[in-house]
């Protein structure tokens, strides 16, 4: 992949589209808007089928796919994608500027744009997001806040288990359409991390009234203010209007005071079904629109039905995790060597992954920078495994395999299908296998990530922006229940790989991590990259898949 910055940080880079196309990521960028529909339709509801509860409405306190769904139609964030590429183009910021090495980051704000209370976006409203996020107390509310974590690294008062140095600094309210947000250091994940839906922006008048940091936790359960439940308030091309729990339905309206193009869509109805199954049953009856992440195997009957299945290109990574905390045994690289060599990924990938689908070497797609070709590798090999927990001494030995259902998600279209195979592979080479299935939205994550329950799980990622340090650097960049080992000097590789200004120096930094995490760590086995698909019947029109998931609904149109 071509990347290389200048002083300025005008970026390029390569993602497979069609092929391998060059995005440019320009850091002084100019207004791209419009609509894919020329056909001017208005009007109609657009009912969707969603795969599970949204965890809640408040950006910064999720990193869940059926959450961030209606969260994006709801919000703006400072800079977005332009439509079916990970190309940065303006989103409330209409330009930015970078300098100081990166460390202050000037904002060009759109003028005249709303919040849905009818209170003004300026810049004021800009550093009382950042603040708030930065400024956020108590620990069940930081613990919440995963993309924070990840790229702004610590809060001004680290509570629970934030521990890192913050990389916020401060932000000016230079005037009203201009916003400087200073940093404590240069970070490869910004500009580009500001698209990201946890980095929306909410009404600062809203967030005060809804008593929006009010987050609480209960032994494992964590409750959410009326903000995040109740009264979500962005700039974004519709309104909240209704979470009906009873009837599972999450409905949006047009936001007939938004600043850009108006949404053609009257309605968005969101109509949760867990079941993949009832899903398509009610696609084909009329009674939902679309979905999202269709089975592999019914693209075909899908498409012969008369449905339009539309692909999006694999920017993603499914993992079989570890974790090393709980069971002694797993501390052994061996151990963790022998579960990679048990599993047959070739075989998982050809006979239940889509067509495009190929098995995953290392943690991130070949087309970010930073992909080595020379990793150590994995192939399935039951004999070696076995050799390897011989040499470990390892007999007997029982892992609590985690597993999320009642889930669909890009890089797992079927994780129960996949976790069962996997189990086999597991259960052949002499290791026992206690699968746990816990809701995604139930357990499954706070399960896995928070309290760090299992032994085993399954867990993926799809790609947010361009860049190592949102693949590997996001998964192993410090200490997390997910994985269970705290191992300073892999953290501080992967620092140093991300504070890499130059373009090669960066990308050949991050090829010695991605080497030693497979060599030297190995805290999880790379599966697969996959293609997903979102199906929709024929009377929808104007619908971007995106290689993010980051599609957004105010161009489509129902007939």
């Amino acid at each position: 992949m071509a990347h290389s910055r200048t002083a300025r940080r005008r970026w390029t880079a390569a993602i497979g589209l069609t092929g391998v196309a060059v995005l440019a990521l320009s850091a002084c960028a100019e207004s791209e808007r419009g609509t894919d529909d020329a056909s001017g339709k208005t009007g109609g509801t657009l009912i969707f089928g969603a795969a599970g509860k949204p965890k809640n409405f408040d950006p910064i306190f999720n990193d869940d796919g059926e959450s961030f769904r209606p969260i994006r139609q709801m919000y703006d964030t400072l800079i977005t994608y332009k439509r079916g590429t990970a190309d940065l183009a303006p989103g409330l910021a209409e330009k930015w500027d970078l300098s100081d090495g990166g460390k202050t980051i000037t904002f060009s704000l759109v003028q005249g744009a709303k919040f849905h209370d009818g209170t003004a976006f300026d810049a004021a409203a800009v550093c009382f997001n950042f603040e708030r996020w930065f400024n956020m107390k108590g620990a069940a509310a930081q613990s919440q806040m995963i993309y924070y974590a990840d790229i702004f690294k610590g809060f001004a008062q680290n509570e629970g288990d934030a521990s890192g140095t913050p990389l916020y600094k401060s932000c000016e309210a230079k005037d009203a359409n201009t916003a400087v947000l200073n940093l404590n250091a240069y970070s490869s994940a910004l500009p580009a991390a500001f698209g990201l839906t946890s980095f929306s922006i909410s009404s600062p008048e809203a967030l005060k009234k809804y008593d929006a940091d009010a987050v609480t936790q209960s032994g494992e359960s964590f409750a959410y203010p009326a903000y995040a439940t109740e009264h979500p308030t962005g700039t974004g091309p519709f309104k909240f209007e209704s979470y009906d729990k009873t009837n599972n339905t999450i409905t949006l309206v047009r936001n007939e005071d938004y600043h850009g193009e108006k949404a053609k869509l009257d309605k968005i109805i969101f109509k949760i079904i867990e079941d993949e199954n009832a899903r398509k049953q009610e696609l084909k009856a009329g009674t939902i629109d679309g979905y999202d992440y269709p089975s592999p195997a019914d693209f075909k009957s899908l498409k012969d039905d008369g449905f339009d299945v539309l692909i999006r290109p694999a920017f993603n990574i499914m993992y079989l995790g570890i974790n090393q905390a709980n069971t002694p045994a797993l501390k052994d690289i061996r151990v963790r060597q022998a579960i990679a060599y048990a599993v047959n990924r070739e075989q998982l990938v050809k006979t239940k992954l889509p067509e495009g689908a190929e098995v995953a070497t290392q943690f991130q797609p070949k087309t970010v920078a930073g992909y080595a070709d020379d990793v150590t590798k994995y192939p399935y090999d039951p004999a070696k495994a076995k050799d390897l927990l011989k040499q470990a001494g390892v007999e007997n030995l029982t892992l609590k395999f985690y597993v999320p259902t009642e889930v669909s998600r890009p890089y797992m279209p079927n994780p129960v299908d996949y976790a069962a195979a996997m189990t086999e592979d597991l259960k052949a080479v002499g290791i026992n296998v206690e699968t746990v299935p816990r809701p995604w939205n139930g357990g499954y994550k706070d399960d896995v990530q928070k309290f760090g329950k299992h032994d085993l799980h399954l867990l993926g990622w799809t790609g947010d922006y361009n860049d190592a340090g949102n693949f590997p650097g996001t998964f192993f960049g410090r200490s997390k229940p997910e994985f269970g080992f705290d191992d300073k000097a892999l953290f501080d590789e992967i620092a140093a790989a991300d504070a890499v200004v130059d373009a090669t120096a960066h990308a050949d930094a991050w090829k010695q991590v991605n080497r030693n995490l497979l060599s030297k760590y190995l805290p999880a086995v790379p599966i697969s990259h996959s293609p997903p698909g979102i199906v929709v019947n024929k009377k929808i029109k104007g619908l971007t898949p995106s290689p993010l998931t980051d599609e957004r609904f105010d161009t489509v149109t129902k007939d």
